[in-house]
């Protein structure tokens, strides 16, 4: 069903532009859209608005009415104007007050400020003093904050939860990078200040959702299933004569249950289990020995729409190659130095999808195993689509990023999903306990 752009430029305060935001569910039920508007030509100056349904009862909230109060936040004093959006689902945290973040810039440098604002009648909006957090990062797009439970526990949080034995996650999308990083901390409603656990982890270990072409991500909380649910946007890889014939670009990524991994310093995440629901006849191979330089067709299966669990057991382990320390934050370079064609002392072993009969065209997804300066194992998950098409002008970098997991057994899994359009993502399957949890994606 096609649905016409459900709130669009129609006011003095969006006049030259619509662009992203939050929902947030009220205590009456009321949905808010809290959204950033242009309201003057040529200068992008940005300020945040408010919406509602007009009619509540529709299950697709097609359309929304815009209160005569807005604009409800403004880019006062100490706030770039060009730089200053993505207001985040607000929450409250029992003491009357809702708190916002909007994304934004210090101006004349490059620090990304997560700005806090508080209400208590949702309609009118005081800037607070200091922002959330900040770090010399450059622009913070689409921020996202929300409480986790205890490590290991897969449940979710209402975003307005709150209480001492629960961890937050900060989540900002990186305008210089194009990728979403994210910190795990502590957050204090007295001082409003969020802390994170890692004082590194803002500039120099940062963690990402996804190491693949996924950006500007949003979580939500289900109730119905007491989960919170990740979704992202990726650009396709096709060429912009191709985009502005077909007249969209972009599209949804698989969206992803997301939790607090058992040692509390990363999250977890998994395809949400509705997909399932999607598959089709069952094609299954199992016990195969694959030598190196060796592959072999898995015949049956739908190959422009599949859903691909696979395990591996790798032998000699002592036969990985040497890290170089110089690679540790840029994986993606490492996998574009040694791709998929590329033998080294274990690995590449993994898939080729979306390939041609003659294998002209295809797309690796693909781990490499090194050994670090403790001689212990490393692994290197890779996305290789640089042969995925032989059409020219197309985006086809490759992806890539370390797995943090003991591989010292031998044994590594990975879920591949194939789409349509050349899009695949893949996660990776580690061993905690004799429980299995998701710590890397790859996808593109």
């Amino acid at each position: 069903m096609a649905l016409d752009p459900a709130i669009k430029p129609s006011i003095p305060t969006d006049q030259y532009g619509v662009w992203s935001g939050s929902a947030t569910i009220l205590p009456n039920g009321t949905v808010a859209m809290l959204y950033t508007g242009i309201d003057r030509p040529g200068t992008n100056y940005q300020i945040q608005n408010i919406a509602f349904p007009k009619d509540p009862s529709d299950p697709l909230l097609r359309e929304w009415v815009k209160p005569g109060y807005n604009p409800i936040a403004v880019p006062d004093a100490g706030i770039n104007a060009t730089q200053f959006r993505d207001p985040t689902t607000a929450w409250h945290a029992g003491d009357g007050l809702w708190r916002m973040l909007v994304g934004g810039l210090k101006p004349g440098t490059l620090r990304g400020m997560a700005i806090l604002y508080r209400s208590r009648d949702f309609k009118h909006w005081v800037r607070a003093k200091h922002p959330l957090h900040s770090a010399l990062t450059g622009m913070w797009e689409c921020p996202d904050f929300f409480p986790v439970r205890e490590p290991g526990k897969t449940d979710g949080l209402d975003t307005s939860e709150f209480g001492p034995r629960y961890k937050y996650v900060l989540k900002n999308s990186l305008d210089l990078t194009r990728y979403d990083y994210y910190t795990v901390g502590t957050y204090n409603n007295r001082t409003e200040r969020y802390v994170p656990d890692n004082p590194t982890g803002d500039v120099y270990q940062r963690l990402q959702y996804d190491y693949g072409n996924f950006y500007a991500s949003k979580t939500f909380y289900d109730p119905a299933k007491n989960r919170r649910v990740l979704l992202g946007w990726a650009n396709e890889s096709d060429s912009v004569a191709h985009d502005n014939a077909k007249g969209w670009a972009g599209i949804h990524a698989i969206p992803r249950k997301i939790w607090l991994d058992p040692s509390g310093k990363q999250l977890l995440q998994w395809p949400v289990e509705e997909l399932d629901q999607l598959r089709g006849k069952a094609v299954s191979v199992g016990d195969k020995v694959v030598k190196p330089g060796q592959h072999f067709e898995v015949t049956g299966l739908q190959s422009y729409q599949s859903d691909v669990e696979v395990s591996f057991e790798v032998s000699s382990l002592d036969k990985a190659e040497p890290f170089d320390p110089a690679y540790a934050n840029d994986a993606q370079k490492l996998c574009g130095m040694k791709n998929a064609d590329v033998k080294g002392g274990v690995g590449p072993f993994g898939l080729w999808v979306l390939a041609s009969d003659n294998l002209a065209e295809k797309t690796a997804v693909f781990f490499r195993v090194f050994k670090d300066g403790h001689g212990k194992p490393l692994v290197l998950m890779c996305s290789d689509p640089t042969k995925s098409s032989l059409t020219p002008g197309l985006y086809k970098p490759t992806f890539a990023g370390f797995v943090d997991t003991d591989i010292s057994s031998g044994k590594i899994s990975l879920r591949s999903l194939v789409r349509a359009s050349s899009f695949v993502t893949s996660f990776c399957l580690v061993y905690f306990l004799s429980k299995e949890y998701l710590n890397c994606v790859d996808q593109h």
